[in-house]
């Protein structure tokens, strides 16, 4: 067995790393949906996750070959805050208006399950690259 059949294994564990990585913000997000003061002051600001192709040079060659995925950047999202009456609130300001987080928990709820769909399809390719090897381990045994 060539050793670069386990790229596939490295490959989709980084997509499982990464989506892992985003399914955290994302509950981070969701945490924070009414969270109205923060360290600044602000209310809390929704994170995005980007990611980033990661790739390698084969040695003695310059054919960059594909190696993953990783976390690129997480930014802020800067649409803005939701204002909300309500003049009992402590963060309220002089209108009685208070700033909620950007979030918004139908979308958090949405990246989630494609955060979870993407971390499922990088389990299922880590079976079948496994249901791969063990075949052509029974085909060298002769079974």
């Amino acid at each position: 067995m060539n050793i670069n059949s386990f790229r596939i294994m490295d490959i989709a564990a980084s997509g499982m790393t990464a989506e892992r990585f985003r399914s955290e913000v994302i509950s981070n997000n969701l945490a924070n949906a009414n969270t109205t003061r923060t360290e600044n002051g602000d209310p809390y600001r929704r994170k995005v996750v980007t990611f980033k192709e990661v790739l390698n040079k084969e040695v003695n060659s310059n054919d960059e070959q594909l190696s993953g995925v990783r976390v690129s950047t997480i930014e802020e999202d800067d649409s803005p805050f939701r204002l909300v009456y309500d003049p009992s609130h402590p963060d309220a300001n002089e209108d009685g208006y208070v700033k909620y987080p950007n979030v918004n928990v139908l979308r958090e709820m949405v990246d989630l399950i494609s955060a979870q769909r993407a971390y499922e399809a990088n389990v299922a390719v880590v079976n079948s690259a496994k249901t791969m090897f063990n075949s052509a381990l029974s085909i060298g045994r002769g079974a």
